[in-house]
Formats: C-alpha cells, sequence, structure tokens
C-alpha cells in the first residue's frame, strides 16, 4: 500500500506540484479572507495584496520555520464596525496600526523573558480545549449560507444545494483516504473543483463578474487617522489575537511535529502576524491572522513547506492587480466553500483533542477536569459578555476564562491550598 507523500517544512516541492498545492490554499482561505473587507465596505484587492504581503513577511521574519498563511482576522470586526459607525474607516486603521505594534512590544517582551508563563495562564487542559474550541466554534459557519458556508440550514434551500455541498464534502472525506500519488497531495483542490462543477451543472455560479471585471486593478490605498478613543475601543483585542495566535502556532506544531513556540519561538510568530496588521492598516487593510483554513489543509494533506504558503501569498497578491482571476475565485459559491470547511474545522478541533492526549493531560486531578469542562462549556454555551463595545463571546470569551481560571489555580498551588 502506498504511503502518502509528506512534504516538510523545508522540503522543497516539484514545480508541477507547486501550483496546484498553492492554489489549494487559496482556495481555501479566500471566502473568508474576502468577506471581512465585504463587512467593511472597502476594496477587497487592497486586503489580498496585504495578506499576501504578510504572509511573506512572516515567513520571511519566522526564518521559513513556521508555515502560516495570514488572512483577514475577525477578531478586530466587533471594535472596528463601532469605531467604523462613529468615526470612518480611517480612524479603524489607525487602532489597527497601535494594536499591531503593541502586540510588537509584546513579542519583545516574550523574547527577554521567554514562553514558560505560557503553561501558567494556559496549561495543557485549558489550551488543548481552546485549541478544539478554534475548529468547533466555526463549524456551525460551514452550514449558514453565504460566502462561507453552505445553503442547507437556511431558509429556501433545495436539494441542488444538499448535492452540491455532499458532493464537494464526500470528494474531500475519500479523497483524503483514497487518492494515491500526485492526487493525494491535492484532495481538497479536487473536491472543490468536484464541487464548482457540480454547482455549475446547477446552475449556480453566475460568470457575469468575471466578463465584466476589468483586466488590471489597482489596489485602493488610504491613510489611517488616529483618535484615543478608537484606540482605547480596539486594545481589548490585544489579549484575543494574542490568544488565538498562541493557540493556532500550538496546533500547528502538533500537525508538523515541531515546537513552533521554541524554534522559530513565539517571539517571531507574534512579532510577524502584528506587524502584518500594524502594516496592513497603514495603507488601507485589515488586521491580518494566522488562518486555521490553511491548518487544516495541511492536517488533511501532509503538506508543510513553507514554499506552498509562499506561492499562496503570490497568488494572492497576483490577484489584487488581476480583476477575473479574482472574480473567478469569488464565483465558488458558499456550498462549496462549506463542503470543504465543514472538514478543515473538524480537523483543527481534533487536533485539540490530539494536543489533550499528546500532553497526557491528567484528569483524576480535579483542576485539569475543572479546566477543561469549563473552557468548553463557556466555549460551546453560547455565552455572551460585553465590556462597552467589545462583546467576549465563543473561543475568545473562553481563552479570557482559561487564563483567569489558570491564573488563580497557580496562585492557589503557590500557596498550597489546592487539594490535591
Amino acid at each position: 500500500m502506498d504511503k502518502k507523500k509528506i512534504y516538510r517544512i523545508e522540503d522543497k516541492v516539484p514545480l508541477a506540484l507547486l501550483l496546484p498545492l498553492s492554489l489549494q490554499h487559496t482556495f481555501a482561505m479566500f471566502g473568508a479572507s474576502v468577506l471581512v473587507p465585504i463587512i467593511f465596505q472597502i476594496d477587497p484587492g487592497i486586503v489580498l495584496l496585504m495578506n499576501g504581503i504578510g504572509t511573506l513577511l512572516f515567513i520571511f521574519i519566522t526564518k521559513g520555520k513556521s508555515p502560516a498563511y495570514l488572512g483577514s482576522s475577525f477578531a478586530f470586526l466587533g471594535p472596528a464596525s463601532v469605531i467604523i459607525s462613529t468615526l470612518g474607516y480611517n480612524y479603524a486603521q489607525g487602532a489597527f496600526v497601535v494594536t499591531g505594534l503593541l502586540g510588537c512590544g509584546l513579542a519583545y517582551i516574550i523574547y527577554r523573558y521567554g514562553t514558560k508563563w505560557i503553561d501558567v495562564v494556559l496549561p495543557p487542559a485549558a489550551m488543548g480545549a481552546v485549541v478544539a474550541l478554534i475548529g468547533f466554534e466555526l463549524t456551525s459557519l460551514t452550514v449558514q449560507g453565504g460566502a462561507i458556508g453552505a445553503n442547507i440550514m437556511v431558509e429556501g434551500a433545495g436539494l441542488p444545494d444538499v448535492v452540491v455541498f455532499l458532493i464537494t464534502l464526500g470528494v474531500a472525506i475519500f479523497g483524503t483516504v483514497l487518492f494515491r500519488g500526485f492526487f493525494s497531495t491535492i484532495p481538497i483542490l479536487i473536491a472543490i473543483v468536484a464541487g464548482y462543477l457540480s454547482a455549475w451543472a446547477f446552475g449556480m455560479v453566475d460568470f457575469t463578474p468575471v466578463m465584466e471585471a476589468s483586466l488590471f486593478t489597482i489596489p485602493h490605498f488610504q491613510l489611517p487617522k488616529f483618535d484615543i478613543g478608537a484606540i482605547l475601543t480596539m486594545l481589548p483585542v490585544l489579549l484575543v489575537i494574542t490568544s488565538e495566535h498562541i493557540s493556532h502556532q500550538v496546533v500547528t506544531s502538533n500537525i508538523v511535529g515541531r515546537d513552533l513556540l521554541k524554534d522559530p519561538g513565539l517571539h517571531r510568530s507574534i512579532f510577524a502576524d502584528d506587524f502584518s496588521t500594524a502594516l496592513s492598516g497603514l495603507v488601507g487593510g485589515v488586521p491580518t491572522t494566522t488562518y486555521g483554513e490553511n491548518i487544516g489543509v495541511m492536517a488533511v494533506t501532509g503538506i508543510y513547506s513553507v514554499q506552498v504558503i509562499a506561492g499562496a501569498a503570490i497568488i494572492s497578491i497576483t490577484m489584487a492587480f488581476l480583476g477575473p482571476l479574482a472574480a473567478l475565485i469569488g464565483t465558488i459559491p458558499g456550498n462549496v466553500i462549506g463542503g470543504v470547511t465543514f472538514l478543515l474545522y473538524g480537523m483543527i478541533g481534533a487536533s485539540g483533542i490530539r494536543l489533550l492526549v499528546d500532553s497526557k493531560v491528567d484528569y483524576s486531578k480535579s483542576r485539569n477536569l475543572i479546566l477543561t469542562s469549563v473552557v468548553f462549556t463557556t466555549g460551546l454555551s453560547g455565552l455572551a459578555i460585553n465590556f462597552g463595545s467589545i462583546q467576549l463571546s465563543g473561543m475568545v470569551l473562553s481563552s479570557v476564562v482559561a487564563v483567569v481560571i489558570s491564573l488563580i489555580f497557580h496562585i492557589f498551588e503557590r500557596l498550597g491550598l489546592l487539594n490535591q
């Protein structure tokens, strides 16, 4: 029986494979990444450009040792929407820049004092649950319709919607375990193509945007403006994106079999992530973050090469200037994207469970059982807490709860108060 070919982080991918493997990552991130500028009502071209540049910078800063694609961050949506509605997008940009620069300052603190504090604020019993929630929380998006979800659970959904979703999901699932040779490296891309063709057969694909798109386009650049109120509104997001970044690096470490928090180091990856956010905000883009969709692609395919990630970044930059190419990918129905992410998000959730197993978390200890239980319940219950214009819910709220409880447990342990 043929074994699936694994490409490690530093491996060079044959030229014939590079384009399809890179496109696979591009398709995986496109729907979610473009959705953010659509919500903010800004030019998606500038976002595609800065996502690509940010990814290349991330690869350079992490010395080519950390495979990650930087896409548009959803963590900033709440406070940014408030700022945009009162002051305008330019002031949200200014808040993006300041938040990103503060994140770079945090990276320096980590560089000076190390990462041992992570086991205090997010021990394995909490970290594994938080990582799992990254995937589990996103799963509902796969069937809610729109640009990144299948139209099978909304009013008006019909049999064609279900069929396209199932064809895409079925090819992704069975292709992952049955394809061999070249095809075993691109099951997600094949699933997207199969789903797209079935959607076209059902008349669900509209090529009008492709025909009307300008051949060459120039992304819309704009400078930020700064307001102390807007900046203060945005600052709490720094905790959110830091927790998210650490979780993403942990799950990627598990997938690739290397401790990325040590090499290239958490300080490098956090600096690269936040520097990209600041740079993007400086020219008119949106904040960036390492993308779960692309982590899921690596988990399914066993292709971890940063060369492939760089290829996807170059494609993203190209799309920013070639209108028909971006428009063509934009015609992929949500049923197809949802069929793929249905599997990818589940893979992220399973990686969190794997972290709990690999860390040999001892659930005979009440502190571990409580941590995992409360984190899962907080993240999946639908509980939301508002702090001014900031709403904490889902994985974000569960991360905050995990940090608070872990710190309290650590204090109790230092004082000798724990009963085991």
